[in-house]
């Protein structure tokens, strides 16, 4: 007889446990940013670089292929480049709630000392900061040296590859233009567009469905702040509407951003002195994390005639949320049909090109990176016929790049050893 006593399984549910697994993976990545967030330093390939170090090589969240295909299609929307592209890797992995806690996590760093530096810019010295950072700067070309490596190690297989490489090298180092970072994505991808009869057909392909939120957001932001702030004339409304206009209109990074924001806030507007903001711009190159951040410290000393540090600290969020949120908007509009676009052979096929475009301009950011560096050199404790200095750029550029082949020796420990001898060598 059947009993009637019901069975009682002790295997978890799956669902629940899976959600506790990504609950747990998301705060991990979420350490993982934070880190990146306090040590990243020297621009969007040097953050690259050490994204592909951690992200990739240690904890395996995305390929590099994966990684390398987020960071062209970013390139390719107006924004900051890396903070979209960690943004869209936390999206990936944990939907739209991760990817705002990553923007949050990696820009706070930067944005708080770039608030601190407007809050006490009387009290600080432009020099000492340099002076931290003198070690810092080379060591971030070895993390991008150490990436173009890697790089053109994975992703250049074909004489093609090859080809469109050092072709997008050349063209990035020789023609240093806003526009030419995605004129040659996009030429390196419909280069490799005509061999597209060699990938396989996805005989059940998803219908391409695109979702318009992220996009009508965007647009009504942009038109809404520009009515409001024309028939309020509220200053921290207009901060808001002049730094997200600029936000949506820029391509090419914080380069290219510096220039139309000191014609804005500077020339036009006189917020702010063409010294102060100069400054300004020095610190925000020594800062880890997005370069993007200055709109933080020119946010705060716009506020100066409204009010005190509280005051300081609003325009500082004011400008912080005008200048990350427009390419954060259309990264999610974008991300979200793009698994299903790029189901079709066409796209796959340029994903080739994209790829070795990409390792192209890694490598002609080692370049681009180094030259400026002031020359420093190294006296020797001892005589070594006529070589009296070693000198140090190179030496340190080498270093990095040799630690990071050895696969033993923590990002964080390289940079925190630098700023130490920043901080006692003059």
């Amino acid at each position: 007889m059947p009993s009637s006593t019901p069975t009682v399984s002790l295997t978890p549910p799956p669902r629940r446990s899976g959600k506790r697994t990504r609950r747990v993976r998301g705060i991990i990545f979420l350490k993982d940013v934070a880190a990146l967030g306090f040590t990243a330093f020297g621009g969007p390939q040097a953050h690259l670089a050490m994204m592909f170090r951690l992200l990739v090589d240690k904890r395996r969240y995305i390929s590099m292929a994966e990684l390398l295909e987020l960071q062209a299609l970013c390139a390719l929307l107006p924004g900051p480049t890396s903070t979209q592209t960690i943004t869209v890797i936390g999206f990936r992995l944990g939907g739209p709630n991760l990817a705002y806690l990553t923007l949050l996590v990696w820009m706070i760093p930067s944005v708080t000392l770039m608030t601190l530096a407007a809050l006490t810019l009387s009290h600080l010295d432009p020099v000492r900061v340099t002076a931290l950072v003198q070690f810092v700067q080379p060591v971030a070309v070895g993390f991008v040296a150490f990436s173009a490596y890697r790089i053109a190690e994975k992703v250049i297989h074909t004489k093609t590859a090859v080809a469109l490489m050092v072709t997008a090298a050349m063209m990035a180092y020789f023609f240093q233009l806003p526009w030419m970072l995605p004129l040659l994505l996009l030429a390196g991808g419909a280069v490799t567009t005509v061999r597209y009869r060699k990938h396989a057909i996805i005989q059940e392909k998803k219908p391409l469905q695109v979702e318009w939120a992220n996009f009508v957001l965007w647009l009504g932001i942009l038109v809404g702040a520009a009515v409001l702030g024309h028939y309020t004339r509220l200053l921290p409304v207009r901060l808001f509407e002049n730094f997200y206009r600029n936000g949506s209109l820029v391509f090419g990074g914080g380069q290219v951003l510096a220039p139309l924001l000191y014609a804005e806030f500077v020339e036009f507007k006189h917020y702010l002195t063409g010294p102060e903001f100069l400054s300004g711009l020095g610190l925000v190159q020594a800062m880890p994390g997005p370069n993007f951040s200055i709109a933080a410290y020119i946010g705060a000393l716009a506020m100066r005639p409204a009010g005190g540090p509280a005051t300081q600290v609003m325009g500082a969020l004011v400008g912080t949320a005008g200048i990350f949120l427009p390419g954060t908007f259309l990264i999610f509009f974008v991300i979200r049909f793009w698994g299903r676009l790029r189901q079709y052979r066409v796209v796959q096929a340029s994903l080739e090109g994209v790829n070795a475009v990409s390792a192209g301009l890694v490598c002609a950011a080692t370049f681009l990176l180094y030259h400026p560096l002031p020359d420093k050199t190294l006296a020797l404790p001892f005589h070594l016929g006529p070589i009296d200095t070693l000198p140090v750029n190179p030496l340190l550029v080498g270093t990095t790049f040799l630690l990071l082949l050895s696969e033993k020796v923590p990002s964080v420990f390289i940079v925190g050893v630098a700023l130490l001898a920043g901080a006692f060598i003059r």
